[in-house]
């Protein structure tokens, strides 16, 4: 179906350096840090292809080990990251990386009998159909299929296309022997994004076969209640459901059956809009979704998976291109800078499972090779996919969505133009300013006219300053807006300054409980020398637990309508950037308070009570 927005074609956008092109490069970094025969270890394994033994020092460990039952998600998610650097930068190492172990799949497919390609045996899907527990074989095969649709879709890989076609021809001959309600009952194990997979290949090929397949993978007992408007989702495994409504997504795109897209409106209603979330953006506590604006009681060790935000964000996005609603792009922000960004240690590059919100919290840090959570897999995907983001193609221009330092090549009326978005440090204020600020330089070859658009974003807390050439244009204040510049562009440049405060956000059901951001950034206080107590570690990992910390919860005194009253700014700058961090003043317990992005290892908490 047609969208307002288009994404920008692979490799158009580049970024420039700043934190965003540091934390893709960390990921990158450990993405080829990883040697590919343990890549492909469980698809050797179950290939008959290759074995452990006098190697067992030297293998994936965690969820990838050999004796799990999800074992060889992860290289399905390697394979769409690797597939998303090499098409937007040209990277030809990680191509060739990725290229050749699609290659090693397609001779496990050969060994396999030249259709079967899983890190896991075909018989853990019977086991579901008879109802003998299993965990999620669909999760884990989806992933393999969905990078072997990234490396066809996205890295051109015509090999990876070969492959994913003939492995459906497996799950077609399979799903057809079931009745609909033994397939309902299947559907009801985790299926993660199986209706995405399907959905891509009938938009590519227009097979009766991969059509089947959607319907097949329709699961009914979901859509169903939650387009007739029923709360399905409190207290449901909130990643279980995502990918199959990303399914759904792509259903609506490839089909135009109006049913899909009321199925991913319903749910987007019932999980977002009428849910609430934490003030990160993020929602769920041990992996499930709370209860409609019920979150202080669900406030523990396992709060926010990272999935589930990743995920969540490639949902906006669908929703973004379909309706032009910049609150999507909103939605998609505050989820970037307090999920993505915080869930990824700024040094080693590792994953946080989770992330805490209680008084006295503290990231559990993955290990590169001992854990793999799932959140492995989502990591490696969440930092290839900024330049994809924050440029879209509309009719009769450009529209600027993230604020994310690049460089853009694109073409108007056959017109090459090239558009350079950068932070304006603001160096000439005496003290940290209340603003954000951007240059954006417009060039073309030739005079080119062209409509471009930028998003104010929610957290505005007063009028956009805008300068064209030095010439101020109109003030635009409508934060979750786009404003509007029609001209003949050839050299020129845009100033931007986004006013900001700092502000605060109670819990939906807590409404003395609160905590503080910085225009778009959670901010966390840190908290000194408590007593450390043992704290279980995420999922079934077989990483070692670290300490944590618990603290009675933290009072400020002050007006929670006014944070400078209980914070001040602190350590305002280093060398040639200003820093984002602040200090209580008048309070019993001197505390600072950086971004939530920034936390590594130390202890911290985000919500506060507040006495007035």
């Amino acid at each position: 179906m047609p969208s307002p927005l288009r994404p920008m074609p692979f490799g158009a956008v580049r970024l420039l350096p700043g934190l965003f092109q540091q934390r893709y490069d960390l990921n990158r970094r450990y993405m080829l840090s990883l040697k590919t025969e343990n890549l492909l270890q469980n698809h050797y394994a179950e290939a008959g292809l290759w074995s452990p033994v006098h190697r067992l020092e030297d293998i994936h460990w965690g969820w990838e080990s050999p004796t799990c039952q999800l074992r060889g998600h992860f290289l399905g998610h390697w394979l769409s990251a690797a597939a998303f650097i090499a098409a937007n930068t040209g990277d030809q190492e990680i191509k060739g990386k990725a290229d050749y172990i699609v290659s090693e799949l397609a001779r496990c497919q050969r060994e396999n009998g030249g259709e079967w390609v899983g890190s896991i045996p075909e018989k853990y899907l019977d086991w579901v159909a008879r109802g003998k527990p299993v965990w999620a074989p669909h999760y884990t095969l989806h992933k393999t299929l969905m990078g072997l649709w990234d490396m066809y879709a996205v890295g051109g890989n015509t090999q990876a296309l070969e492959i994913l076609i003939r492995w459906a021809r497996w799950f077609h001959r399979w799903s057809g022997q079931f009745t609909q309600s033994q397939m309902d009952d299947i559907l009801d194990v985790e299926t993660g994004g199986m209706l995405e997979v399907w959905a891509n290949l009938y938009g590519l090929t227009g097979e009766r076969e991969h059509l089947e397949l959607i319907q097949r993978y329709d699961r009914r007992r979901l859509f169903d209640p939650l387009a007739a408007g029923e709360d399905v989702l409190t207290n449901m495994h909130m990643n279980t459901t995502i990918p199959e409504v990303h399914g759904a997504a792509r259903a609506w795109e490839v089909t135009g059956d109006p049913r899909w897209r009321r199925i991913v409106d319903a749910y987007w209603r019932s999980g977002v809009t009428e849910r609430g979330c934490y003030i990160t953006g993020g929602q769920t506590n041990g992996e499930v979704w709370s209860p409609p604006h019920a979150l202080s009681a669900r406030l523990g060790h396992r709060t926010q998976e990272h999935c589930t935000v990743y995920n969540m964000m490639r949902l906006a996005d669908y929703l973004l291109r379909w309706t032009d609603d910049p609150h999507y792009a909103d939605y998609w922000e505050r989820n970037l800078w307090n999920g993505i960004l915080a869930q990824q240690h700024p040094e080693t590059g590792m994953i946080a499972y989770f992330l805490p919100l209680h008084a006295g919290a503290e990231k559990v840090w993955g290990a590169p090779t001992e854990d793999f959570w799932c959140c492995h897999g989502s990591l490696v995907q969440a930092h290839t996919i900024y330049a994809n983001h924050i440029w879209y193609a509309h009719d009769g221009g450009l529209t600027l969505s993230q604020y994310i330092p690049s460089e853009l090549t694109w073409e108007q009326d056959n017109q090459p133009v090239t558009l350079r978005l950068t932070h304006d440090a603001q160096l000439k204020s005496h003290h940290r300013p209340n603003s954000i600020a951007y240059s954006l330089r417009v060039q073309a070859a030739q005079p080119v006219t062209f409509n471009l658009r930028l998003r104010l974003p929610w957290w505005l807390s007063g009028a956009a300053q805008i300068t064209l050439n030095g010439a101020a244009l109109l003030g635009a204040s409508s934060p979750s807006s786009y404003v509007e510049i029609d001209r003949t562009w050839t050299d020129d440049t845009l100033h931007l300054v986004f006013p900001k405060t700092l502000i605060t956000e109670s819990l939906p059901d807590a409404p003395d409980t609160f905590g503080v951001m910085d225009g778009p950034v959670v901010l966390a206080a840190l908290n000194p020398g408590e007593t450390p107590i043992q704290q279980r570690t995420p999922g079934n990992a077989s990483h070692t637990a670290r300490p944590n910390y618990r603290i009675s919860g933290v009072t400020l005194h002050g007006d929670p309508a006014a944070p400078t009253t209980f914070l001040r700014p602190d350590n305002e700058r280093e060398w040639h950037y200003w820093r984002g961090d602040y200090r209580t003043h008048g309070q019993p317990q001197d505390m600072r308070f950086i971004p939530l992005y920034e936390v590594r290892d130390e202890v911290y908490t985000v919500y506060f009570t507040v006495n007035r």
